[in-house]
């Protein structure tokens, strides 16, 4: 697989492609602050940080707090990535047992270029994927912003809601992790060859996109079809349906429930004959040796909304371009709101 494919967008049918824009041309311009539901209780053996970066990856931070508090890395947890080219805050936990911090903890960091927000003691260390939403404000300039259509394009996915693709960063430049991935999964996968499970988390990224983009194509992204699973907004609950009704219906144009699509392994492809479960079969007939070797690698699989929505949006005007502000749930992508109202190179 040389290259990405140009996935579907939902917004082209009705207003066209895009125009061309621009957005991160600096890092202010993509801010990011990670929401948790809940605060430290102020006690324990680890230390967690509020934590505000640029131009530096979660696992940079992470490295720079090891060796400064000397301990190892899976001594620090973290709930999420971060983007590198952004300004972004979040929660980081180390573990100190009995010790506290270095004196020099807070200027350390700052000479790297990382700000202290917060200090707290929990019980516990910070575990990967339990923030509830990461709130971003973004500024976009060009001609796609200055074009007529732009703000009725920003409503209709206010409206409707956003396809909830893994974004263009998942997969590396040029989609140089996807094909270290189809590397790995051809010879077997190993957790020593890939400790963080990036290259597993890859190529199930690849296949949702896939099966999301044949789903619009066919404009059942975001409606319910037979046989389709089913997630609650704001949850990870999920229910599986035999065939659709009114109720449904209406509770899907709500934005109060949303089809799934599988992230591919242990498991996938088993459910019975249906129009959702041809969508899975399509995939393993087109991509067999991701969808063997995910499975071979003992991964179970899940599911992933296909839609997500747009949580408190707001749009300003500037002078020179637009500034955007949402909040998406864990897991899903800036980047693909900003792929539906403009057309640039990193979205292709």
């Amino acid at each position: 697989m040389s290259e990405l494919p140009r996935w579907q967008r939902c917004l082209d049918a009705t207003f066209g492609v895009p125009k061309p824009g621009q957005y991160r041309a600096r890092p202010e311009d993509f801010l990011v602050d990670e929401q948790l539901d809940f605060i430290p209780e102020a006690h324990g053996e680890h230390l967690w940080l509020r934590l505000e970066k640029r131009n530096q990856t979660t696992l940079d931070v992470v490295k720079s707090l090891s060796r400064i508090c000397g301990v190892t890395q899976r001594d620090i947890g973290y709930s999420g990535m971060k983007d590198r080219i952004a300004v972004t805050r979040q929660w980081l936990s180390v573990h100190l047992p009995g010790r506290d911090a270095p004196d020099e903890l807070d200027a350390s960091l700052g000479a790297l270029g990382i700000k202290v927000l917060e200090k707290a003691r929990h019980p516990r260390k910070l575990k990967r994927g339990v923030h509830r939403t990461n709130g971003f404000t973004l500024r976009l300039t060009g001609e796609a912003v200055q074009a007529d259509d732009f703000e009725r394009r920003w409503q209709a996915l206010c409206k409707h809601g956003v396809p909830n693709y893994f974004g263009p960063q998942r997969f590396g430049p040029q989609g140089r992790n996807l094909q270290r991935a189809e590397a790995l999964l051809a010879r077997g996968w190993r957790k020593r060859d890939d400790r963080q499970g990036m290259m597993l988390s890859t190529a199930r990224s690849f296949l949702f996109n896939e099966l999301l983009s044949a789903r619009l194509a066919d404009g059942t992204w975001n409606r319910p079809i037979a046989g389709d699973t089913l997630m609650l907004e704001g949850t990870q609950s999920v229910f599986a349906i035999e065939a659709t009704d009114q109720d449904l219906l209406a509770r899907t144009d709500a934005l109060d429930v949303h089809p799934t699509g599988v992230l591919w392994g242990v498991g996938s492809g088993a459910s019975q004959a249906s129009k959702a479960a041809a969508y899975e079969a399509q995939l393993a007939h087109r991509h067999p040796a991701l969808c063997e070797g995910l499975e071979k690698s003992g991964v179970k699989c899940a599911r992933r909304a296909l839609r997500m929505r747009l949580i408190d949006p707001q749009l300003r005007w500037e002078p020179e371009g637009v500034l955007l502000s949402f909040a998406l749930p864990r897991g899903s992508f800036a980047t693909a709101v900003i792929g539906e109202l403009i057309d640039h190179p990193d979205m292709a």
